[in-house]
């Protein structure tokens, strides 16, 4: 039974970005971001909430503020990776069967999609569960970027299993298209096999880490919410950000 004292939402961050280095301390009305991501989780109260942070300074800036943070091993080479480090040093004893991965550039997320993924995994079928909001914008469709679920969910199927998941969708999927939001919540068992997998070969093609648990035969199930929440990875991004959560702050 998914209950609070068996749940934990860790919160990977890193200040490592491309396009917007030492995201997670960027100041939002006088708070760093990962401060703000890690209230959404509070909000969400589905149990405890712990930042699994590459350098000391996100771990200070998190505590600092009341958070509890942890600092990991900065060479891991996805998020996923570093939650497993983190829930390995944090709880060795494995008190901690369900896990939400909630990433640390979603400052704007609804708590309510917190809820709804880890939901996901009430179905005893369901390895991993994420979420999805289905994209109205042909542009949306068109972008890359922007990857797809391929699931058949409707307004009348709320969860429903993922088949695929692409950057582009041709002639052999119709609409509608649901735009996926990268929130999982894992079985801590799956995790852990999860991370000792190697790369799959449509992993790496795609650039998609959720195909390795599905070319290793593990159910995904896709929740369906409401809105995609702005991810940060530009400064353009960021003051978004800031006017969003300015009535909020």
């Amino acid at each position: 039974m998914i209950e609070n004292q068996n749940t934990i939402v860790v919160i990977p961050a890193r200040m490592a970005s491309t396009r917007l280095p030492g995201k997670p301390l960027a100041d939002i009305h006088g708070l760093p971001m990962i401060l703000h991501v890690w209230k959404r989780a509070v909000e969400a109260n589905v149990g405890q909430v712990l930042v699994a942070a590459a350098e000391i300074e996100i771990a200070e800036a998190v505590r600092q503020h009341g958070g509890d943070a942890i600092v990991t091993d900065p060479a891991h080479p996805s998020g996923s990776d570093r939650i497993a480090e983190a829930l390995q040093l944090r709880d060795p004893e494995g008190r901690f069967s369900f896990v939400v991965n909630l990433q640390g550039d979603l400052p704007t997320i609804d708590p309510l999609s917190v809820q709804r993924c880890l939901a996901g995994l009430v179905n005893e079928q369901a390895d991993i569960s994420t979420i999805a909001a289905r994209i109205e914008d042909q542009a949306d469709v068109d972008n890359p970027n922007i990857v797809k679920a391929i699931a058949p969910l409707s307004a009348e199927r709320e969860v429903a299993f993922a088949r695929d998941f692409l950057r582009q969708v041709g002639p052999d999927h119709p609409p509608p298209y649901w735009h996926h939001i990268g929130v999982y919540a894992y079985r801590r068992p799956v995790l852990e096999r999860f991370v000792s997998l190697p790369v799959s070969e449509r992993e790496a093609g795609r650039r998609l880490e959720q195909m390795r648990a599905l070319d290793n035969g593990m159910r995904i199930v896709v929740v369906r919410v409401d809105a995609v929440p702005l991810g940060v990875d530009t400064p353009a991004e960021l003051e978004s950000a800031r006017k969003m959560l300015r009535k909020t702050a």
